[in-house]
């Protein structure tokens, strides 16, 4: 009892800390002390940690990886050229406009993560549209529009989110296996995702937008000899995720690779400050992730994944959809409540213990994944991401309530999930 006692306390007083950030404090020190009191404390032992270690390494490098190439491409003005051609794109319709808009934070999503999507998306698409003399509320549509698009299609890629990465190393899915079966599952989400958002925020979208305003998209590039390489790191970058599966090598390295190089190719740019970069790349994820994770494991040994592991398994004796749904929105609302990273560890060890075996346990598996993807948009404590989205936005003057992002956080996310999982539900079975 003690001992349950003890995991629940960590846990929740890690949780708090990592939210809430008292005085900036980095997410990676209260997830290191907690991992460090659950050991001394006996909540988890050291071979627990090694565990930790051996699931989460390759995904936290190659998170960190990917950020640092979605900040050179960003220094050099990869984002906002895209951004400025979907501009062009629209040809003065405020409805293309928008549509091209999200359709461009989905690619970014899809291989540069949510967070790429999110963080360096979202200030050039603000900034665009403030330069367009939008009205607040057509502003604010397109921000909250694009901040949930960068999570609800974040699911084709195990590189497009860090559960993703987490979840498929964690049951052995290989990123041609995990792509196969998410790419279709991904579209649907797009295209469920521009729906809801459309029906949305339609009276706020602007009919007609002055593009001739905005400068030309190759204005936007500061160092055309590295906008021209990175294309060409970026086919090779591509070309390495589809032949790791086959050659037994983690994405973390594919991922790795692509960064060093780019990191090489930017040394001598006059646009790219690589010591800055290098400085400020996310490493505390690191941290983070292991930290977490030692915590996430005492709730395992307390017997929280055993309690849902249960419930797991009774949902799956309903079949393959029930299963999938039940684990999708488990994943959805735990969330919500709780952030994502412990979440999907949490439910990943719950269908592992669950005794459901392949196509059923490969089903809650990537329902798990779905989930913890979409269920962050419920509210702004669900991801690590839309707390730094938000900060972004406060910093350009653009203040989102709890209150008002909870109400369209949460419209949006329980019909494009249920529409998601279906997706999901038909391509698993097709597969089996």
């Amino acid at each position: 009892m003690l001992h349950s006692a003890l995991a629940l306390i960590l846990f929740v007083a890690v949780l708090v800390l990592v939210i809430w950030q008292p005085r900036g404090l980095s997410i990676g020190w209260p997830a290191a002390v907690g991992g460090l009191l659950a050991v001394l404390f006996g909540v988890v032992s050291l071979k627990d940690v090694g565990t930790v270690v051996g699931i989460v390494w390759d995904a936290t490098l190659a998170f960190v990886a990917i950020i640092l190439i979605s900040l050179i491409l960003d220094a050099i003005g990869f984002f906002e050229w895209a951004a400025l051609h979907m501009a062009r794109l629209a040809r003065g319709s405020g409805l293309r406009l928008f549509v091209y808009t999200l359709l461009l934070g989905a690619i970014v999503a899809a291989f540069f993560a949510n967070d790429g999507a999110a963080l360096i998306l979202t200030p050039i698409v603000y900034e665009q549209v403030k330069a367009l003399k939008l009205r607040p509320a057509a502003i604010l549509a397109f921000v909250m529009a694009g901040g949930f698009i960068a999570d609800s299609t974040s699911l084709p890629l195990v590189v497009s989110n860090l559960v993703n990465i987490v979840s498929a190393d964690f049951f052995h899915i290989g990123f041609v296996s995990y792509a196969v079966r998410m790419v279709p599952v991904d579209l649907v989400a797009v295209a469920a995702s521009l729906l809801a958002l459309y029906l949305y925020f339609r009276r706020d979208l602007p009919r007609s937008v002055a593009v001739q305003g905005l400068k030309a998209p190759r204005d936007a590039i500061r160092d055309p000899r590295l906008f021209r390489a990175s294309w060409l790191v970026l086919g090779v970058l591509l070309l390495g995720y589809l032949l790791s599966q086959a050659l037994h090598v983690p994405v973390s390295v594919v991922a790795g690779t692509a960064a060093i190089l780019l990191l090489l190719l930017a040394h001598r740019s006059p646009a790219v400050d690589v010591r800055r970069l290098i400085v400020e790349a996310p490493w505390k994820i690191v941290v983070f992730s292991i930290g977490m994770y030692v915590v996430v494991f005492g709730l395992r040994d307390a017997g929280l994944t055993a309690l849902l592991a249960r419930s797991i398994a009774r949902a799956g004796g309903h079949g393959l959809a029930a299963g999938i749904f039940y684990t999708g929105y488990l994943a959805a609302g735990l969330s919500s409540v709780m952030n994502n990273m412990p979440t999907v560890m949490i439910n990943a060890l719950a269908v592992h213990a669950s005794g459901a075996q392949g196509v059923h346990q490969l089903g809650m598996a990537l329902a798990n994944v779905i989930g913890s993807d979409l269920g962050p948009k419920i509210t702004p404590i669900g991801s690590l991401a839309t707390l730094l989205w938000l900060h972004v936005l406060e910093r350009r003057g653009v203040k989102i309530g709890w209150r008002y992002y909870f109400r369209v956080g949460i419209t949006l996310t329980v019909p494009v999930l249920a529409v998601t999982l279906l997706a999901l539900t038909g391509v698993v079975a097709l597969h089996a």
